[in-house]
This record gives structure tokens, C-alpha cells and sequence, in this order.
């Protein structure tokens, strides 16, 4: 399944690819959502976690350890735990985030919604991110999720990818316009 821009020409992409196929053909994919979102969540929550994922130290064999006590830890449903073996026990444990977030693209598309990436110096509140989905939905006509991410260096205000489009009010880009003007 080739997807709107090339998902699958990564590697992350065609691991995401492959657990969207596989959770559609048994009809777990609101299962795997669900799951995914967990882990994602917990590799924020948990720096051990996090570090597992990361580190290049940790072996396959106790990777997939790992993974499986998170696993049933979390709760996850059969199909995540079993992939999440998979990448463990393929040297792949680092491609989790990027897998995770390609997976929500692809079952965004397939629920017929636009996903629109969001980076905020701090976190978004509950009320402001149904805001800004509402304002995004009425600008491009059809539901959108969103995948926010928090980047400090922004020093303030959001930076918004929609498809192509790229909405930058970030207070990094203007004080980079305002030195250029300034250099005349």
C-alpha cells in the first residue's frame, strides 16, 4: 500500500505500513490506536523507558524482554505486542516513535482525516488543542488529528505542516525576519 507522501519509502514507514496492514486485516485498528498511543505516551513519562528504546547498548534478546513485560505491564492488545518483538528482535526498538507516528498518519487517511503536525515551545491545553483542530477543520474542509510535538527552541507561539502547507508564527522566525530586516 503506497501512501500519500511515500510513507513507505522509510524504513519506520514500512514497519508502520506493515502493522497498519496487518491491524486492518483483523480489524484492530482502533486496538492497535489505542495501544500505540500508550507507548507513545509512555516514552514520555518514563525515562527508562525512553532509554531503552534509544540505547544501542541494549541487546535484541533483552529488548524483546523488555518489551514484552511493558507489554503486558500496559495491557497492550496482541497485534502491538507482538510487533513490538518484532522490531526487538529485528534491531529495530529505536524506529518505535517514528513507526508510532506513521501509523496514526496512515489510520488518519484511512478514517478520511488530514493530519496536521503541531510544535508548540510548551505543551497545549486540552480546550486550545480542540480549538485549533476546529479552526484547522474548517480551513480544510474534512476532520484533521493532530501529532503534537514540544520544541523549547521555538522560544514561543506554534509552527503548523498541513499537507504542504507550512504555517511558521513562531517567535524563533520572527526575531530571525527581524535580524535579517535589520541587516538590510
Amino acid at each position: 500500500m503506497e501512501t500519500s507522501g511515500g510513507i513507505q519509502a522509510s524504513l519506520a514507514g514500512r514497519y508502520a505500513s506493515a502493522l497498519f496492514d496487518l491491524a486492518r486485516d483483523e480489524r484492530q485498528i482502533d486496538a492497535v490506536s489505542r495501544s500505540l498511543d500508550l507507548l507513545s505516551q509512555t516514552l514520555v513519562d518514563s525515562r527508562d523507558f525512553a532509554e531503552l528504546v534509544a540505547s544501542p547498548l541494549v541487546d535484541r534478546e533483552e529488548a524483546a524482554r523488555a518489551f514484552a513485560a511493558v507489554s503486558q505491564q500496559l495491557s497492550l492488545d496482541p497485534t502491538t505486542a507482538n510487533f513490538l518483538g518484532v522490531l526487538a528482535k529485528n534491531g529495530r526498538k529505536n524506529q518505535l516513535q517514528p513507526v508510532i507516528r506513521l501509523f496514526r498518519r496512515i489510520a488518519a487517511e484511512h478514517r478520511g482525516e488530514t493530519t496536521a503536525e503541531v510544535v508548540t515551545a510548551h505543551a497545549l491545553k486540552d480546550d486550545q488543542l480542540a480549538a485549533l483542530k476546529l479552526q484547522l477543520r474548517s480551513r480544510v474542509g474534512r476532520e484533521v488529528s493532530i501529532e503534537t510535538r514540544i520544541d523549547p527552541e521555538i522560544l514561543g507561539g506554534i509552527v503548523i505542516k498541513l499537507g504542504s502547507q507550512m504555517i511558521d508564527s513562531s517567535i524563533r522566525t520572527k526575531l530571525n525576519r527581524l535580524a535579517e530586516a535589520m541587516k538590510g
